[in-house]
């Protein structure tokens, strides 16, 4: 007989959430890393250059990887076709790599937090990087092109990423302005999260000063307030304050009569 389709939330294992904790972020760096290679067609690499070897290898190693990354998902899974059909975007990463650009916006926000700066400038630098090689590779034919060489392209990912834009590069085909505006748009972020970064880390420095400076004045107070008043005697020095206060007003009222008591002794005075 055959079995019920189990639902996405079931079709699982501790086994298999434990590899794809372990793996997933490490494939979404490879993703990161070939960004550059899946979106840049093959006819831009010329067809008989080292670097159209180099990228047809490098394309049909990663999508090997992803392969067996799917393959040892659906096995680990109670249900491995299910597995399979029920993640399309990791079956299409396979024969369709521009997908991987999903991969690759994951790995990054999920570093777009606080407490993963060095992370998150690794994986911007890496994006810069990427930029810079797909606006070689679209500009370097092209007519009226100013990008024609590797250190061309990284003087202008420098320049623009960096905001400074000098205006001597520019791209001049539609996929690298393009490629531009993204690597314009990586500079105006990574510089958004160093500023905040920074002035995080200034406010909790304050803070643990001022924190630090208020325990020093107040334990040695807390202390000598432990000393001379031990807290077994506080009731017996309260007793002591309340007969000294009734002590005080006897005198009080002895020496500074009330003033109806006053105008009472001195009427007599009056009428005589």
């Amino acid at each position: 007989m055959r079995k019920p389709h189990l639902p996405i939330a079931q079709n699982t294992s501790p086994e298999l959430e434990a590899y794809i904790l372990r793996s997933e972020s490490n494939l979404d760096f490879v993703a990161l890393l070939t960004l550059w290679i899946v979106l840049i067609p093959f006819s831009s690499f010329g067809s008989d250059t080292t670097a159209f070897m180099v990228a047809l290898l490098t394309k049909l190693a990663v999508s090997f990887v992803f392969a067996v990354d799917m393959f040892r998902r659906a096995r680990l899974a109670p249900q491995p076709w299910t597995y399979v059909w029920a993640h399309p975007i990791g079956l299409l990463a396979i024969g369709f790599p521009p997908i991987r650009v999903l991969f690759s916006i994951r790995l990054v926000t999920s570093l777009f937090r606080r407490g993963h700066l060095a992370k998150f400038l690794a994986a911007d630098f890496v994006l810069l990087v990427n930029g810079a090689l797909i606006v070689y590779f679209y500009e370097r034919d092209s007519a009226g092109a100013n990008i024609t060489s590797l250190g061309d392209a990284a003087w202008w990912a420098i320049v623009t990423v960096t905001t400074v834009g000098y205006g001597d590069l520019y791209p001049v085909t539609a996929a690298g302005q393009i490629a531009a505006a993204c690597v314009m748009c990586i500079g105006i972020l990574t510089l958004a999260v160093i500023t905040a970064q920074v002035s995080w880390s200034f406010s909790q420095q304050v803070d643990d000063r001022t924190k630090g400076s208020r325990t020093e004045i107040l334990e040695p107070e807390a202390e000598a307030v432990g000393t001379i008043l031990p807290t077994s005697d506080l009731a017996r020095l309260h007793g002591r304050l309340d007969g000294i206060e009734a002590q005080l007003k006897k005198l009080i009222h002895q020496y500074d009569p009330p003033h109806d008591q006053t105008l009472d002794a001195e009427q007599p005075q009056d009428d005589s």
